[in-house]
């Protein structure tokens, strides 16, 4: 079985394309886990009674489906940013129409 991988010369756009979408999802994720983290440190400063191990459970649980929702719904957020950042190194000679001819040839 032949393996293939991102950016394989003759599968023109396709490793391109894929490659694009792996990179916005691993920056949606980061800014997930991010933002977990900002709500777990951010409960920790409120006092709260004893909770029980259930409650810390579903609390942490809570937080994270939150935060990956927040992190989901943000166009301008962290992931974003890293995004943006990120891809202008992915392939340099790729313009916004995909046709990876960014210096005018052809």
């Amino acid at each position: 079985m032949t393996d293939i991988r991102i950016g394989t010369p003759g599968l023109p756009g396709n490793g391109q394309r894929n490659q694009d979408e792996r990179l916005r999802a691993a920056a949606k994720e980061f800014e997930g886990v991010f933002l977990t983290q900002l709500f777990k440190e951010m409960r920790a400063t409120v006092p709260t009674e004893d909770e029980g191990p259930g409650q810390e459970m579903f609390t942490a649980m809570l937080d994270e489906t939150l935060a990956r929702a927040a992190a989901a719904r943000s166009e301008r957020g962290l992931g974003d940013a890293l995004y943006r950042q990120l891809a202008s190194r992915l392939a340099p000679n790729v313009t916004e129409t995909g046709t990876g001819h960014g210096d005018g040839s052809r």
